[in-house]
């Protein structure tokens, strides 16, 4: 985001892992590696998904051998095959699996 326009930082998280996952408000979701994030200036943004419309809904920071975890009523669910979400920063995504929330939110 450019310094100048206003924009604050959507979220703020700890990075302990070694994947991103990312899902929009277009409802696709979107794993990549943690170590494709360049480290970049101060002031400086780097894209992690890509819109056509919406932004960004929720984000978080796993480690990939231990899967993808969310809430599902009183239980926990998790993914561990990854593979059909798996791609580059930056890229699209595809639809999460049929039993992830609504609310588009990891937690």
């Amino acid at each position: 985001l450019d310094p100048g326009d206003g924009d604050k930082a959507a979220f703020c998280l700890p990075a302990e892992g070694d994947a991103v996952a990312i899902i929009g408000d277009n409802r696709k979701l979107l794993v990549f590696m943690a170590e494709e994030i360049p480290t970049m200036t101060r002031g400086r943004g780097v894209m992690l998904q890509k819109y056509r419309d919406g932004g960004i809904a929720d984000i978080k920071v796993f480690t990939l051998a231990e899967g993808l975890s969310w809430p599902l009523g009183d239980r926990t669910r998790t993914e561990l095959d990854l593979t059909p979400w798996l791609g580059k920063r930056a890229s699209v995504g595809r639809l999460p699996p049929t039993v992830f929330p609504r609310s588009n939110r990891f937690s």
